[in-house]
């Protein structure tokens, strides 16, 4: 078949090309991971990521301030507390790293979406994302308290002043 006119549909209007483009990417659509650790007192490379490092609080102030200063509306914090314990009780204290970290960035710079991470295994003392009993080499989380775990920690950072709180898998 050989047409005489050919038919662009997807052309015709303005509201159709728009809903038909190319995605467009834009700094402000990017959200930005940052690693805040007590346990260093400068920047530490992370050797499984490269260009990223963990960052003290003063350090992640700094660098946040410097990305939103480029384009950059949020960021994700991961804290990494210097104490773990059986019950990951730094990941809902009050003056837990995240929580400081949350803060500090707020009073900053108070128009940056701060997003925080609430899993549980960088706080736990043996790494698994909630509350564990072992049996043999088989590990066993007890979900229902590993969950009350998680709201106390998601409450501790929407109180500390985290515009979302979620759970990165």
């Amino acid at each position: 078949m050989h047409l005489l006119k050919r038919p662009r549909r997807l052309r015709s209007s303005p509201a159709l090309r728009n809903l038909v483009r190319e995605t467009a990417l834009h700094v402000e659509d990017l959200i930005l991971p940052f690693f805040v650790s007590e346990k260093i007192s400068a920047r530490v490379p992370i050797g499984s990521m490269p260009g990223v490092f963990q960052l003290t609080e003063k350090e992640l102030v700094a660098e946040a301030t410097a990305a939103h200063a480029e384009g950059i509306s949020a960021v994700l914090l991961f804290g990494i507390p210097e104490k773990k314990d059986e019950r990951a009780s730094q990941a809902y204290a009050e003056d837990g790293v995240v929580q400081r970290a949350v803060r500090a960035l707020k009073a900053a710079r108070p128009e940056l979406l701060v997003i925080t991470d609430v899993c549980l295994c960088e706080f736990m003392s043996h790494g698994h994302c909630g509350i564990t009993h072992f049996h043999g080499d088989q590990v066993h989380v007890e979900n229902d308290a590993s969950v009350e775990l998680l709201v106390r920690t998601a409450i501790s950072h929407a109180r500390a002043g985290a515009d979302i709180v979620a759970r990165a898998t």
